[in-house]
């Protein structure tokens, strides 16, 4: 199928798709991902598969700047005030569902895949398809804030913990796959210590190379004048920064939570904060809506009954261990009683998890990748509705069906170079909504 066409109808059948869903009081994200899934290779076939792997770029894209806005999203006041809450939930609810997940799998998989050892195969599947359902996916997450334009404790918490699950995760699984070669007996003291090692070194990698740009950046944004070209900056580092973590084989979605980290923290930071609040919604429909286009028939018929397994295990371990965290770290009641709902999107980094365990195993490889591409079509599916009402129920929720904001888009751009920002403070956590009307909040 020629790419334009692809992109036209992805956009088109996106808006139809959100549209629906904001009239059944879901989130957006839902019915781009539903429409997707609908129009995918496996189900009508009205997008092929070959076009689907080719626009893989506007994946990449995507996850980029969503990456760069959460990372512009933690302010430094924000995490010290919050500091032991986040340390406590991001730790314990990574854990609680890393636990969850290993504890169950370890019994139940010898009946999904029956003639394999205990301890050689069920404990190391176990331990690394729990590792792999640790991680967060922040698209999700950032796409319901920014279209409900929460604010408040919980909203602050969850960006925080967002952004620092993914390495939690990665951490969390290289300590899992030096157990589980280990206990398949196919490891020795040097591919241990590089396999403990790895991950920790493309996490810091990942983070020097957004810091690199952000600094570059942040440079060069001192002789722009103009909001397009401050555009134009803001894209471009973004996309490259992607791009050469691709190069480097590291984490583009790490590099980009420092790059913005690290802008949104500068006190002449308020252009480039907010400047791409217009292209936003448009990201986040094709993001979405390509998601669904990956749904597998195949997969998720093969491996449905164990992902499901996964799922619910993982939504108990999530919520108990963030339960735990918040009541440690002494966090706000809303935080507690909430967050647990608004952790459960799961996508790109438990795939990629996957992968690199099935390489290790290719006796379950093809279980560990279909359980966990089922698992996420789950996730995707359920979560953004719970996540929704989860910040609903804590009284964060500023927009949404029925419920009006002003544009703030216009008077974002008025802040001065010295990144004084003349509107409200949501303008950190919420740019311009595609749903949502110009008016007077109600």
């Amino acid at each position: 199928m020629d790419l334009l066409l692809a992109l036209g109808l992805i956009l088109v059948l996106g808006l139809i798709g959100g549209l629906i869903s904001r009239r059944l009081n879901l989130p957006s994200i839902t019915g781009y991902i539903v429409v997707g899934l609908i129009s995918g290779p496996t189900v009508t076939g009205i997008i092929d598969l070959p076009t689907v792997n080719a626009l893989e770029a506007v994946t990449g894209i995507s996850l980029g700047v969503i990456a760069y806005l959460i990372g512009t999203n933690l302010k430094v006041g924000m995490i010290r005030s919050l500091g032991r809450s986040i340390a406590f939930i991001t730790v314990l609810e990574a854990l609680g569902a890393f636990i969850a997940v290993a504890v169950v799998l370890a019994f139940v998989t010898k009946w999904f895949l029956p003639g394999f050892d205990f301890e050689q195969t069920y404990i190391p599947f176990a331990l690394l398809m729990a590792a792999a359902a640790c991680a967060t996916a922040p698209a999700a997450v950032l796409a319901i804030v920014r279209e409900t334009r929460a604010k408040g404790p919980l909203t602050s918490t969850l960006l925080a913990v967002v952004a620092l699950d993914d390495a939690v995760a990665v951490i969390v699984f290289s300590g899992a796959m030096a157990t589980a070669l280990v206990l398949a007996g196919n490891m020795n003291d040097t591919s241990l210590a590089m396999v403990v090692a790895g991950p920790l070194v493309h996490i810091v990698e990942a983070i020097a190379v957004g810091s690199a740009l952000a600094m570059v950046a942040s440079l060069v944004a001192r002789v722009i004048r103009t909001r397009e070209m401050i555009i134009i900056l803001v894209l471009g580092v973004v996309v490259l920064s992607y791009g050469i973590c691709n190069v480097l084989g590291v984490s583009g979605i790490m590099a980009n939570m420092a790059l913005g980290f690290i802008i949104g923290n500068r006190r002449s930071a308020g252009r480039m904060v907010t400047a791409l609040g217009d292209i936003e919604p448009v990201l986040y429909a094709m993001f979405f809506v390509l998601a669904g286009l990956h749904f597998e028939v195949a997969s998720f018929a093969s491996a449905g009954p164990l992902a499901v397994v996964i799922v619910v295990a993982r939504i108990a371990g999530k919520y108990a261990g963030t339960r735990f965290g918040a009541w440690v770290g002494r966090a706000e009641p809303q935080v507690g009683k909430y967050l647990g709902m608004a952790l459960l999107p799961e996508a790109g980094v438990s795939i990629g998890l996957a992968l690199i365990a099935a390489q290790q195993f290719p006796q379950v490889a093809a279980a560990m990748v279909s359980a966990t591409l089922a698992s996420v079509i789950i996730n995707e599916l359920i979560t953004p509705p719970l996540l929704h009402k989860a910040l609903l129920k804590a009284g964060e929720v500023w927009a949404g069906p029925g419920r009006e904001e002003p544009d703030v888009g216009s008077a974002a751009e008025q802040g001065s170079d010295h990144g004084t920002v003349t509107t409200s403070e949501r303008v950190a956590v919420g740019a311009s909504d595609p749903h949502v009307s110009k008016g007077t909040r109600t």
